[in-house]
C-alpha cells in the first residue's frame, strides 16, 4: 500500500508494531499539544487543505447547526442534507479507476472491477465546516497531555474522549476509534437488511438505548472508571425474535474489567450472561455478511490483534453523508443487489489515518487482517478492507457519518457490509424509513436501565 505523506505530523506516526509496546506509552509533549487549536484542530486534524487544493481548509463554521435543517432539539427529526444542490465533481467508474486508484481503498477498487456496469462512485467538493463545542476541545487538549495506554493496550488511562488527538502508535488511534466523541444518551429505531445477489432482502428492526458516560456534557470523564458505555437492543423484526433483549457493557479498561452482556427470550422470561459476548460472532439477520465486532467498523477488546498505524493517506471516502440517511431515500431505492445504490453515496477526498490490524499467531478470528481508514477530522473509522485468514481481500464496509445537531458531533447513520466473493450484503443501522430518526444526549437514560433486573422488568 502507497502511503502519501501528508504534513509534519507524520513523523509522529511512523510505523509502529503495537505488539511490541509496554504497559506506558510516550504522551506528547507540551510544546507538541500546544499546536492543538493552532495549525491542528482541536482533535489534532491538520487544518490546512492539501498543496493541490484538493482538500480543503478547515473552517469549523458551525456548531450545533446545519443550514438548512431547522431542527427541533429532541425531536428525532431526519437529516436534511445541506449540500444536496451539490453536483458531483468527479464520477470513478471501472473504466477511468487507474487514474484515481492513488485514493482508492483496496475494497473500493475491488467493488469497481467486480460490478463495472453497476457501481461507481460519486466525488464532491469537500466540506469541513462543522466543529465540536469548547468544552470537548478542552477535554482533548488535557487528553493529549494525560492519557495513555495500559495493560499492553488492554485499556486507557488519564483520557476518556479521542484521548490521542497526536497519536504515535496504532493502539492510541484504535483507542481513539474505541472511545469517540459520540452521543451521551441516544434512543433510535434502526433497520437492518440482509440483501442477497439476487436482490431479495430479509429485513430486521431493532429498538436502541445507548449511554456512553464518557461522553456527557457536563460530567467530566474518567477512564478509571469501570464502565464507558451501555447498550439495550430490543428487537421488533422479525416477529418471531420480537422482544428479544440484548443488553451490554463496554469497559475503559478490558483486562480489568472485560465486556459484559446478558440477554433475555421472552419465550423463557430468563435473562442469561453471555460470557465471551462479541468478536467474531455473526450478527443476527446478516447471513454472515456481518460480526459483532464490527458495529462502527470495529469495537470491543484489542486483544486478538497487533496494531499498526500505518500514517497518513489522502482517500475518497463517505463524508458529510446527510443524503444515505435522509427520510426521502427509500429502502426500495437504495437496497439494489449486490451493492448500496451509489446514486446516494456521497464521497469527499478527505486526508485519513490508516491502521493496520494483523491477527496474533495465537489467536483466532475470521478476520485474518483488517485495514481501517479514520477520518481525521472525527476520529471516526469510515471504511474498512477486511480480509481472510489466508490474505485474501474478502469484505468492504462503510460508515455514512453525519453531524447532528442535538450533540454537535458526528452520528453513525447507514453501515455497508459487502462480501465481494457473495455478492451478499448488509444495510445497517438505518433509519431512513423509522418514524424517527435519532434522539441524541437529550439524558434520560442512566444506568439503573441497563441491568439484568431492568431487562426482567422490561420483559415483563
Amino acid at each position: 500500500m502507497q502511503i502519501k505523506t501528508t504534513g509534519a505530523l507524520l513523523a509522529a506516526a511512523m510505523v509502529v508494531n503495537a505488539g511490541l509496546l509496554g504497559s506506558a506509552m510516550a504522551q506528547v509533549s507540551p510544546d507538541e499539544a500546544a499546536k492543538l487549536g493552532k495549525e491542528l484542530t482541536c482533535v489534532g486534524a491538520e487544518k490546512a487543505g492539501n498543496a493541490e487544493g484538493t482538500i480543503p481548509e478547515y473552517t469549523g463554521k458551525y456548531l450545533g447547526e446545519v443550514p438548512g435543517w431547522n431542527h427541533v432539539k429532541f425531536s428525532g427529526d431526519h437529516p436534511v442534507d445541506p449540500y444536496a444542490a451539490e453536483k458531483p465533481i468527479l464520477v470513478i467508474t471501472a473504466q477511468n479507476m487507474s487514474q484515481h486508484e492513488a485514493h482508492l481503498s483496496e475494497g473500493q477498487k475491488a467493488l469497481l472491477k467486480k460490478y463495472p456496469t453497476t457501481y461507481k462512485m460519486n466525488i464532491y467538493a469537500g466540506h469541513r465546516d462543522f466543529r465540536y463545542p469548547d468544552y470537548i476541545c478542552d477535554r482533548l487538549m488535557k487528553n493529549a497531555l494525560n492519557a495513555k495506554v495500559v495493560n499492553d493496550g488492554m485499556g486507557v488511562e488519564g483520557g476518556a474522549q479521542d484521548s490521542f488527538p497526536i497519536p504515535k502508535n496504532g493502539l492510541e488511534a484504535l483507542w481513539n476509534n474505541l472511545l469517540p466523541v459520540r452521543a451521551w444518551t441516544e434512543v433510535k429505531t434502526t433497520d437492518l437488511a440482509s440483501v442477497l445477489p439476487t436482490g431479495s432482502i430479509g429485513w430486521g428492526r431493532t429498538y436502541q438505548l445507548n449511554l456512553s458516560q464518557a461522553n456527557s456534557p457536563t460530567v467530566e470523564p474518567k477512564a478509571d472508571d469501570t464502565v464507558s458505555a451501555m447498550a439495550m437492543n430490543t428487537t421488533l423484526k422479525p416477529a418471531r425474535d420480537n422482544g428479544n433483549m440484548t443488553i451490554a457493557h463496554e469497559p475503559y479498561n478490558y483486562l480489568t474489567s472485560g465486556r459484559q452482556a446478558w440477554s433475555y427470550s421472552p419465550g423463557t422470561r430468563r435473562v442469561r450472561q453471555l460470557p465471551g459476548y462479541g468478536f467474531d460472532q455473526p450478527m443476527a439477520g446478516t447471513n454472515g455478511t456481518m460480526i459483532i465486532d464490527e458495529d462502527r467498523l470495529f469495537n470491543g477488546s484489542p486483544e486478538r490483534y497487533d496494531w499498526k498505524l500505518v500514517g497518513k493517506r489522502e482517500v475518497y471516502i463517505p463524508a458529510n453523508a446527510f443524503k444515505p440517511n435522509a427520510a426521502d431515500i427509500k429502502y426500495a431505492d437504495m437496497l439494489t443487489p449486490n451493492h448500496p445504490n451509489p446514486e446516494f453515496m456521497r464521497y469527499e477526498l478527505r486526508r485519513v489515518w490508516v491502521l493496520e490490524a494483523d491477527l496474533k499467531a495465537d489467536y483466532r478470528h475470521v478476520y485474518g487482517k483488517r485495514v481501517m481508514f479514520i477520518d481525521e477530522d472525527t476520529w471516526h473509522a469510515v471504511m474498512s478492507d477486511n480480509y481472510d485468514t489466508r490474505g485474501e481481500l474478502w469484505k468492504h464496509a462503510m460508515v455514512n457519518y453525519y453531524y447532528h445537531p442535538d450533540m454537535s458531533a458526528w452520528q453513525a447513520g447507514s453501515q455497508f457490509f459487502m462480501d465481494l466473493n457473495s455478492g451478499q450484503y448488509t444495510g445497517y443501522s438505518m433509519t431512513n424509513e423509522a418514524k424517527k430518526g435519532p434522539v441524541l444526549n437529550e439524558g434520560k437514560l442512566t444506568p439503573d436501565m441497563f441491568t439484568a433486573d431492568a431487562a426482567r422488568a422490561m420483559g415483563r
